[in-house]
């Protein structure tokens, strides 16, 4: 019984990063549509923060409502302003900035060339972590040479996808469909260009977002409470981004009952809500890097459905550079994986005080880097977070 535990709670952190990447691939092809059928990506950040908002909100109050870090303006620690502007720092980078830059970028290129693109974000988040000193790296160890030799590899497939297209490739569900070349019918050139810069930019931004979010909770450890506020915030900050962008015309604010309705919902429960959730609970316990590393997943999916629904080409670069990035991310993957079986686990007595509580207990870390906490999972073991001390973060 014991064995047959532990085993599942290996497999959840896999299984619950395979799904999220499904939802991911479906949140793709539905916004996509959504965009290049008229719909304002401003109008759709705020629409879908305020969904996952509401959706979120009920389950914080409840199930944290002993252990949530207490957020008022007399708290008496003085952690509190750094958390505050933290979680504002959360708000601004993912739901405004990110997903803004992102879907202008997927809407002037296609679903399947900004998902392949950003299969750079396990290589961009392990350089931030790297500098961060959130990941280490022995330079004569077998597998820290396995991650460097992953980012590169994952950096040469991402410029190669964007310096070359070649022919489009062809699939047996495809064959009846009138395509549109790349850069030319589909997307002008220079839209084209523009769309490809907003989606490195998004690659830019999305793994801070992500460092960010792993340092915020070991400080505050209520990873519904948390998602629940980066969304309220966000919805603020997007709804006033897009008051001034789109002040000129305010029939971008009406959607019906259609396909724009449901990209709001299941993006916002699916994409923002449950994402953010499940991306905090696995990055307090193997890292962003680990959340960062099954977007290949997303990739063939949103690839697949983008030509059968969109009717996007998929060209031969796209191809090539995505076996490239894919490769470079296995590297990255195993590197991982014998960081997790290398490094020992540091593991000190913590009182139990509920089962709706999650102690904390602080311990001296061997590194320099900064504190070790150790939480309690709630099934008799323990977590271990590191909390790097690194200015700004």
């Amino acid at each position: 019984m014991g064995m047959g535990w532990k085993v599942m709670n290996d497999v959840k952190p896999y299984l619950a990063m395979v799904l999220l990447q499904v939802g991911f691939a479906g949140m793709n092809i539905v916004a996509v549509s959504s965009l290049k059928g008229g719909m304002s990506h401003f109008v759709l950040v705020v629409y879908r923060n305020i969904v996952a908002t509401a959706f979120m909100a009920p389950f914080a109050l409840y199930f944290e409502r002993e252990r949530r870090p207490k957020m008022t303006t007399t708290i008496s620690t003085p952690n509190y302003p750094v958390v505050f502007i933290k979680i504002m720092w959360l708000a601004f980078l993912e739901p405004v900035l990110d997903q803004n830059v992102y879907f202008m970028g997927a809407k002037l290129t296609s679903a399947a060339f900004a998902t392949a693109l950003l299969n750079t974000l396990p290589a961009v988040t392990f350089m931030l972590a790297l500098i961060l000193r959130m990941e280490k790296v022995r330079l004569r160890s077998l597998h820290s040479q396995a991650k460097i030799a992953g980012t590169v590899l994952t950096v040469a497939g991402a410029v190669l996808m964007v310096l070359y297209h070649g022919p489009a490739v062809r699939f047996p569900w495809t064959k009846a469909h009138h395509h549109a070349t790349i850069g030319g019918q589909a997307a002008a050139a220079r839209d084209w260009l523009i769309g490809t810069i907003m989606l490195i930019a998004s690659c830019m931004i999305w793994p801070g977002f992500f460092i960010l979010q792993a340092n915020t909770l070991g400080s505050y450890p209520a990873e519904l409470s948390l998602t629940a506020l980066i969304c309220g915030m966000g919805s603020l900050m997007s709804g006033a981004v897009a008051l001034v962008a789109e002040r000129a015309n305010t029939q971008v604010w009406v959607i019906g009952f259609d396909n724009r309705l449901f990209t709001v919902v299941y993006g916002g429960i699916v994409c923002s809500g449950v994402a953010y959730y499940l991306q905090g609970v696995v990055s307090r316990q193997r890292g962003p890097v680990f959340v960062t590393a099954f977007s290949p997943l997303s990739m063939v999916i949103t690839a697949v459905m983008g030509s059968i629904v969109l009717k996007e080409e998929i060209t031969l670069g796209s191809v090539i550079g995505a076996v490239i990035i894919v490769t470079g991310l296995y590297f990255i993957i195993w590197g991982k994986s014998k960081d997790e079986i290398s490094c020992p686990s540091q593991v000190s007595d913590v009182s139990v005080k509920g089962a709706s509580e999650l102690p904390l207990t602080s311990v001296t870390s061997g590194h320099g880097h900064g504190k070790q906490y150790e939480l309690d999972n709630g099934n008799g073991g323990h977590v271990d977070v590191e909390t790097p001390t690194t200015n700004g973060h």
